[in-house]
Order: structure tokens, then sequence, then C-alpha cells
């Protein structure tokens, strides 16, 4: 049987909550009542530098997202409703004032969700815009080298549990937390389609508003690599529930041939 904790996916709903009320939280957070009503952030972070994370995305229906191509946007597959053209998605990127006028602005044409994606595991999406961002991308790992270590975490989710969502991007650092660690707060984990990153005190994770946001850290030449993508959690930064994320190198295979065809 499914743990009930799937159900608390770290995405945020935008609509009664202004976009200036916008934070991030650390990754390893998600409730185990029911998420709130307003975005959140990462939890334990600090404000990022303009420029510093280029390739992050933000997206209108309240989730986080990459630049895999100037004009393609990795998130995560709950965060949108299905595969098909679709219009409504706005992505913003470019800054980390989401106020900002140097903002841009761009909808989606298509989307892709994971195929035979059902709420457990594969979760990841992808986003087609009208039109580039012209910002770096965010290469994904194509094996699981990478999968240890600390890795960044930045998002425009709320920064505690409960709390709103963010104007400014916020990040925060999390350790790798092995599949037999994640087993014991999460049951019903997946190892090789998921992977685990927090602090056993707690204190630093991702927070609803996060999802679809990518973990990273860097490769073996200094540069930025995505191994995760926000995904669920219990709650937000608490003591030995760390966050749970999508393992990038398990799909990255997938990832390549469906953003060729879009």
């Amino acid at each position: 049987m499914k743990n009930v904790l799937r159900a608390l996916k770290r995405c945020a709903v935008i609509g009664a909550v202004a976009l200036a009320a916008v934070s991030i939280q650390p990754a390893g957070a998600s409730a185990s009542a029911p998420a709130p009503a307003d975005p959140q952030p990462v939890v334990g972070g600090t404000r990022a530098a303009q420029g510093e994370f280029p390739f992050m995305v933000r997206l209108s229906m309240g989730c986080g997202g990459a630049l895999y191509a100037k004009d393609i946007v990795l998130t995560a597959a709950h965060c949108v409703s299905g595969s098909g053209n679709n219009t409504s998605i706005t992505a913003t990127g470019g800054v980390v004032d989401l106020q900002s006028a140097s903002a841009v602005k761009v909808k989606s044409t298509k989307v892709l969700q994971a195929p035979g994606y059902n709420g457990s595991g594969k979760d990841w999406a992808l986003i087609k815009l009208a039109k580039p961002i012209n910002q770096p991308t965010l290469k994904i790992a194509t094996n699981t080298s990478y999968n240890s270590g600390t890795f960044t975490v930045a998002g425009w989710g709320a920064n505690r549990e409960g709390g709103a969502q963010q104007r400014y991007l916020l990040k925060a650092q999390v350790p790798f937390v092995s599949d037999a660690s994640c087993k014991s707060s999460y049951s019903d984990l997946i190892p090789g389609e998921e992977i685990c990153a927090g602090y056993a005190q707690g204190g630093t994770d991702t927070c609803q508003g996060d999802s679809g946001g990518p973990m990273f850290r860097k490769d073996n030449a200094g540069a930025w690599i995505q191994v995760g993508i926000v995904s669920w959690g219990n709650g937000c930064a608490r003591p030995n529930y760390p966050g749970v994320y999508t393992e990038v190198s398990t799909f990255a295979s997938a990832i390549a041939q469906a953003a060729a065809g879009l």
C-alpha cells in the first residue's frame, strides 16, 4: 500500500497568494498533514545572488524548474496535468527577484509528462517554451557518479513549513542520504528512481512551491550538474525526514529522447 505521504507533493497553488510573497525552502521537508494553500520556499536557505543559478525557472502553476535547453524546462510530473499542447503555463527566468523589470516571461506551447507516471516515481516532465530564454542551461547527470556528497537546492517556495512563497530565489545545501537510511523514514521509497537528501536533525530542506526545481552539484570539471528534481517529503525540514527527489540519471535517456521530440 502506498504511503499517504506521496500525496503531499511540493508544488504550490498560485492565485490567492501574490508572487511577491513567494519564498524558498531547503530540500528534505514534506508534510504529513494537508499541504498549505499558499506556496512555500526553501527552508533554512539564504538569498541567491543575481546570475548565480541562471538556469532556474519559476512556473506559473507554483512550481520550479531548470532550463534543460533554452526553450525546454525540466520539472516534476506532478506539476503538470498530462501531455499535449498547452499554452497556459508562464515560465519566468533570468532573475532572482520575481518582481524585477528584467524578468523574462515566456508562455508554454507543449507539455510532456513522463510516460507511465501514476503519482509514484517517474516524477519528471518537460515544458516546451514559445521562444528561448537566453540563459545558460543545466546539464543533467547520465549516470550515478554524482549521486553523493553535498547538493545545492534552490527555489521560490516557502522558507518554513506552512509559510508563504518567496519573492526572491533562495538556496541551501543538503547532504546525500543513502537509500537504506531513507527507507527507514519512507517505506515506499523507490530506489533507483528516487534519491534522498537532508540532515538527520532537519532544519534545511525544500518545501511547498519548490517542486520541480533542480537538486544539483559541481561535476569533476567544476560545472553544475543536475542530480535530482524536487518531488516530495514529510513536512519541511523535519528531523529524520529527508527530502525525496527524482533520480535524474535513471531517466536521462528518456528525457533526452522526449526533448528531441518536442
